[in-house]
């Protein structure tokens, strides 16, 4: 007892010691949630993120899947993709439809795209000399560069 640590100590599991027969209870805590592996997150965060999912776990829950459960699951998706030569499912619409050239509905705009670019020049039109002055600066990014010219342009449309 040098280092005092006598006394009392808690099981971290739910039974410290199984018992015997009908009287028997789990030992390892039971069920637990799949930790979620993600691919493609940058260097060291998907270990981040596997070491916050285990320092508090949640119980597990019947929509957890295994790594394996969740392949079959995508394999049963890929089944259902349409191969690529396959004959055309819509032998009406044209191949160009939503293309900006050749026969088809064209591509599809956005109703008052125009009248709102309109409404935000005339909105920045009073901040414009500022811009200018700030632009004129050697320090200015060439990205504020071109804002302020494609805010010029769209004053002069006006």
């Amino acid at each position: 007892m040098a280092k005092q640590q006598g006394g009392m100590r808690r099981p971290q599991n739910p039974a410290p010691v199984s018992g015997p027969g009908s009287l028997s209870q789990r030992t390892d805590g039971g069920p637990q949630q799949v930790l979620t592996d993600v691919s493609g997150m940058p260097y060291g965060e998907n270990q981040e993120l596997e070491a916050m999912q285990s320092s508090a776990p949640m119980s597990a829950s019947t929509s957890a899947k295994s790594p394996k459960a969740r392949q079959r699951q995508t394999k049963s998706a890929m089944e259902q993709v349409t191969p690529l030569f396959s004959p055309t499912q819509r032998p009406e619409e044209p191949v160009t439809d939503g293309a900006s050239f050749g026969p088809g509905a064209g591509v599809p705009t956005r109703p008052g795209m125009r009248s709102m670019n309109n409404t935000d020049a005339e909105t920045l039109s009073k901040y414009l000399p500022s811009l200018l002055t700030m632009a004129e600066s050697p320090e200015t990014p060439d990205g504020f560069k071109r804002f302020v010219r494609h805010l010029k342009n769209l004053q002069a449309g006006i």
